[in-house]
């Protein structure tokens, strides 16, 4: 067990280098990850439900693993952040990948990509981000909780909404089923069984594998799209990754701004930044390619699969960063957890 847990930690703390370095392979050996991409059945409203959705559901899981009543309590009591919070988080991203479609002209099906980037929650890595640059982590877990409670609804209404100028259908029933099955119930049942056995000792010793079982799905997930895209990755040309870097940035720039204006503290504006600059790509990787409707446009996972990579590589970056900076002025890293380690 205590291997186990190192290669976690190993995986928590590589988590960018070990998804370039199967991004990589696989596009050299596309028939790799293959398997990632095989159909398991239809769902009622037709979705296909892959090994992939499978995979989004394990890293759910592993969050809803980390979820307690005292995360919800300190929820409570701090309306006001999480509020802020998700209403950056939803408008931030959805508007700003709609900007970036209309300024660079971006094709319907890349268009469409980046939108539903643009409006999936925010990603779980963030989390682990946020504890590494000294950010308050129960802030960012708050978020990322809120955020994937209210995708549902909001994910589905903001496509909708921002790709209803394409010559695309959209529809939001296939889209809200789908995060349901790949999202909700997972981290549901995570945070039951936590409830149930998180004083087990057993148990307190199998949530420290999770970290890298979600990083390890991360990379799968990542894996399975440039097994079917990667041979598409350049035919856009270089405008897919313009966009992409715009996309991300911009976000951890304005995020950073939304804290800043309403007058957060040091830690709370880098975790607001990474929340909201991070977002889920890989359920928008996993909705672009099993959700009925996209069906027609195979494209659009193609900028899924790219934001996905490079958010884990940039909220690594960012953190190293925002860490390097603490460094220099010789503060601790710790100084913004003080709200979790209180709770804890």
């Amino acid at each position: 067990m205590k291997a186990l847990q190192k290669v976690s930690k190993f995986l928590s703390d590589y988590t960018s280098i070990v998804v370039i370095a199967i991004a990589v392979v696989t596009f050299f050996v596309p028939g790799m990850m293959s398997w990632v991409n095989h159909k398991l059945f239809v769902d009622f409203a037709s979705n296909k439900f892959t090994s992939q959705s499978i995979i989004i559901g394990i890293i759910m899981f592993s969050m809803g693993l980390t979820l307690t009543t005292q995360d919800f309590k300190i929820l409570a009591k701090r309306p006001f952040d999480i509020c802020v919070g998700a209403i950056a988080q939803y408008l931030i991203m959805p508007f700003l990948a709609f900007g970036i479609t209309k300024v660079l002209g971006l094709s319907d099906a890349i268009g469409l990509g980046l939108i539903l980037v643009g409006c999936c929650p925010g990603g779980v890595s963030s989390n682990i981000m946020s504890y590494l640059c000294g950010g308050d982590v129960a802030f960012s877990v708050g978020m990322t909780t809120v955020s994937t409670l209210l995708s549902p609804f909001m994910t589905p209404l903001l496509v909708s909404l921002l790709a209803s100028g394409t010559h695309i259908s959209i529809k939001a029933l296939p889209m809200f089923v789908s995060i349901v099955e790949t999202v909700i119930l997972p981290v549901a049942v995570g945070f039951l069984f936590n409830y149930l056995f998180g004083k087990k000792k057993i148990f307190a010793e199998i949530q420290k594998i999770m970290p890298g079982i979600a990083v390890l799905g991360l990379a799968c997930v990542v894996g399975g799209v440039v097994s079917s895209q990667g041979a598409k990755f350049f035919e856009s040309g270089a405008v897919i990754f313009v966009a992409v870097l715009l996309h991300n940035g911009l976000g951890y720039l304005l995020g950073y701004g939304a804290g800043k204006l309403v007058g957060m503290n040091t830690a709370k504006k880098r975790t607001i930044s990474i929340e909201v600059g991070m977002q889920n790509a890989g359920l928008a990787t996993n909705l672009a390619t099993t959700t009925a409707q996209f069906a027609s446009t195979p494209e659009s996972a193609i900028i899924c699969a790219v934001s996905c990579t490079w958010h884990s590589i940039s909220g690594t970056l960012l953190a190293g960063a925002f860490a390097l900076k603490d460094k220099i002025k010789g503060k601790s890293t710790d100084t913004g957890n003080e709200d979790v380690q209180q709770a804890e």
